[in-house]
């Protein structure tokens, strides 16, 4: 399944149902402290034009937040594509999901094998490259219009294959890739005071290694649903604790000799 090519060109990557799954979770969970909601935008798949020059020059990040904009399109419509010279305000964080098309292309000079990023054997023919420079017929990679055009200061990779997560952030015009921690992984951003970890659980009844937000504590930010559930779960808990207070109170009460039916 995974020589299969696309009918474009444009287009190696061979989304799977992990593509549609992981954005809608990154989305779900997050919430910024110093953003309302319909201060900051995100995306999914959603063609990004970076270039008034190349007007159909764009790329399609796997997801992308951009903050200090409204949710909406002129706080109206929501977006049918993200155009940088209409907005004018860049990404502040891109993730990209691996896949057997576009590692080299996500990874730009951080670049490895498929194989050393947990790719299928087979794909290692159909990696496109990513450091090539843009000339005036072609465009530039993705590693290129994050770094050096749109200037994102927080870029992350990760592969479903192996599990791992890779932060870079823009330092000097240049992205350098960050220390994580092996064992738990966690691509930290101060200026909007959360973290992007790997975290295991069911999404939509599939069970395996998600990344997803936490806040400044390290808890996990939950989803609106999750939100509901803890509600309810605590609402529930408060009503057993007011159940036994209740029964030891008339407990006591016929203990003394009154009875707890009359008063």
């Amino acid at each position: 399944m995974y020589e299969l090519p696309s009918e474009n060109p444009e287009e190696p990557g061979l989304p799977d149902e992990f593509h549609d799954l992981q954005p809608q979770l990154l989305s779900a969970t997050l919430r910024l402290s110093n953003y309302s909601k319909d201060q900051y935008f995100t995306a999914t798949d959603l063609n990004l034009y970076y270039d008034v020059r190349h007007p159909l020059w764009h790329k399609r990040p796997d997801w992308f937040l951009v903050v200090g904009v409204p949710r909406l399109y002129d706080g109206t419509d929501l977006r049918s594509s993200y155009v940088l010279w209409q907005e004018g305000v860049d990404p502040f964080v891109v993730v990209e999901l691996l896949s057997p098309g576009t590692a080299k292309e996500d990874l730009g000079p951080y670049g490895e094998s498929g194989a050393d990023e947990g790719l299928p054997s087979d794909s290692s023919r159909i990696i496109t490259t990513g450091g090539s420079a843009a000339t005036q017929d072609a465009p530039p990679s993705k590693w290129q219009v994050y770094e050096q055009i749109l200037r994102v200061p927080y870029y992350a990779v990760f592969s479903r294959y192996t599990n791992r997560l890779r932060g870079f952030r823009l330092e000097g015009g240049q992205y350098q890739e960050l220390s994580l921690d092996a064992a738990q992984p966690r691509l930290w951003i101060p200026e909007l005071k959360i973290g992007l970890a790997l975290w295991r659980g069911a999404v939509d009844g599939i069970d395996r290694q998600w990344l997803r937000w936490q806040d400044a504590e390290g808890n996990w930010i939950p989803t609106e649903a999750e939100h509901q559930q803890q509600q309810k779960e605590s609402a529930q808990q408060q009503l057993e604790q007011e159940r036994l207070r209740s029964e030891r109170l008339a407990e006591r009460l016929r203990q003394a000799g009154i009875d707890p039916e009359g008063i």
